[in-house]
């Protein structure tokens, strides 16, 4: 994992700094770094704009003295508003920097860049009436909005906003590392454009990371369609879904996509083989590489007969939708995937006494539980696996929004592991397939267009 691609909680982020320190680097230089850093994204965004700087009384408030210092220095028209004095060392270190003007107060104070510096990742309470409205004012008054490391009144660990009313930004500059908060709703939402600014913090090790983008290779030179991959895509009382996770997984690498089902359906592909035998002697086929079980399962006992049937073949497995509803608990020791909505982890975690709250904390509970690779998806997408490791997403285009959307990503998914894939790489990829294939598709698109658009996305990644 490199440095930059790690999200670290803030006692992580602490033990960064301090083992920076302990190298040599004292806080001094550390706040030059990440406010130099900053500065030049303000002034990129200002061209040569009024900007004002909020500092607050800690470390994030030095960090906006320098910036401030910075801009000074080039000649911008910058005020600092100050409500609350340095409260550290390395803060009045840097306050005593500053040459411009300054102001307890935004009263009057008009501009076109807000940057907010009054508290960074350390927040854990709600900001008082006083500094709220002062922050809203000063938002309100200004043409852009700016925050540095996260927005004042974000929960770093949680992603929770600690006070209602809070501004939107146009751009959050993460200081030495991303933080949870960056990448989780419903704080994300208002960040804008997210930078990260280099502050010299290495790889420490973190579970958990920003997702890259991956690269695909093609087939092999000798490569047939068994080679590639055979998915088999349990059907139900739904077709529907089943097939449109089959029409998503014949794009999404998978060199043969057969649908075993008690019946074919006027939409079916000339392209999708049906196969009406038996499930348990479908199955058998060892020339199978994934199972995918749960898109249009139904719920009755039939669907339960057909989701034990996927659950003893055994092999790589992944399960979705009605599937994970219909789960009893068991501990899985092979590549079982499990790409659950908020509704349907919640579930999973009474299945199995997880009484984690949070998102991220429930995936990784029932990951750690289950023995299952977790895809918790949604607006915050996030991916744990049993071992702890955890990856966050930048967010696919909002658009995703809509019904079949999920059984499109259980397709990709389960093809990615057709081909091989352990269950954690095929999930990652699958969820930068679908989200590409989002934008391709355009705005207001149904999930069928969704599932065409795997073609052209997947070629964007080779």
């Amino acid at each position: 994992m490199r440095g930059s691609d790690s999200v670290l909680t803030v006692a992580e982020m602490r033990a960064a700094e301090q083992a920076l320190i302990d190298g040599g680097t004292s806080v001094d230089e550390l706040m030059q770094r990440a406010g130099r850093g900053a500065a030049e994204w303000v002034w990129r965004i200002a061209s040569g704009r009024p900007v004002t700087v909020l500092c607050g009384p800690g470390n994030n408030g030095g960090d906006g003295y320098v910036i401030a210092q910075v801009l000074h220095e080039r000649g911008l028209d910058v005020v600092v508003v100050a409500p609350i004095e340095p409260r550290t060392d390395a803060a009045r270190n840097a306050r005593g920097l500053y040459r411009g003007g300054m102001a307890t107060s935004g009263e009057g104070r008009r501009g076109a860049v807000l940057v907010d510096c009054l508290f960074g990742s350390g927040l854990t309470r709600p900001l008082s009436d006083d500094l709220l409205a002062l922050l809203g004012g000063l938002a309100a008054s200004h043409g852009q909005a700016v925050a540095v490391d996260l927005p004042s009144g974000v929960e770093s660990d949680s992603g929770a906003q600690l006070n209602d009313g809070l501004p939107r930004y146009d751009l959050t500059l993460a200081l030495g590392a991303w933080k949870f908060a960056h990448w989780t709703m419903p704080s994300s939402a208002a960040m804008g454009a997210r930078r990260l600014i280099d502050i010299g913090i290495g790889d420490i090790g973190a579970a958990a990371s920003l997702s890259a983008r991956p690269r695909f290779e093609p087939p092999a030179p000798d490569a047939h369609k068994y080679r590639r991959g055979l998915l088999a895509v349990v059907g139900g009382a739904m077709p529907g879904a089943a097939l449109l996770a089959a029409q998503a997984a014949m794009r999404a690498g998978a060199g043969n996509v057969r649908l075993l089902a008690d019946h074919s359906h006027p939409a079916t592909p000339a392209a999708l083989v049906v196969s009406d035998a038996r499930l348990d002697e479908a199955l058998g086929d060892e020339r199978i590489g994934a199972v995918l079980a749960g898109p249009g399962l139904g719920r009755d006992d039939a669907a339960k007969a057909r989701l034990a049937a996927a659950l003893a073949r055994g092999g790589p497995l992944v399960l979705d939708a009605e599937a994970l509803g219909l789960l009893e608990r068991q501990v899985f020791t092979r590549e079982t995937l499990a790409t659950p909505h908020e509704g349907e982890l919640a579930k999973l975690c009474e299945t199995y006494g997880i009484s984690a709250q949070g998102k991220r904390a429930q995936a990784r509970a029932l990951a750690e539980a289950s023995g299952l690779t977790v895809l918790a998806k949604g607006p915050d997408t996030v991916l744990c696996a049993p071992d702890g490791r955890v990856r966050l997403f930048a967010p696919g285009p909002s658009w995703l929004s809509a019904a079949g959307t999920g059984d499109v990503l259980a397709g990709i998914a389960a093809s990615r592991m057709a081909t091989g894939l352990p269950a954690f790489e095929a999930a990652e990829q699958a969820v930068w397939l679908q989200h590409e294939a989002a934008r391709i598709a355009g705005a207001a698109f149904i999930a069928d267009e969704l599932a065409h658009a795997v073609k052209p996305a997947y070629a964007r990644f080779l």
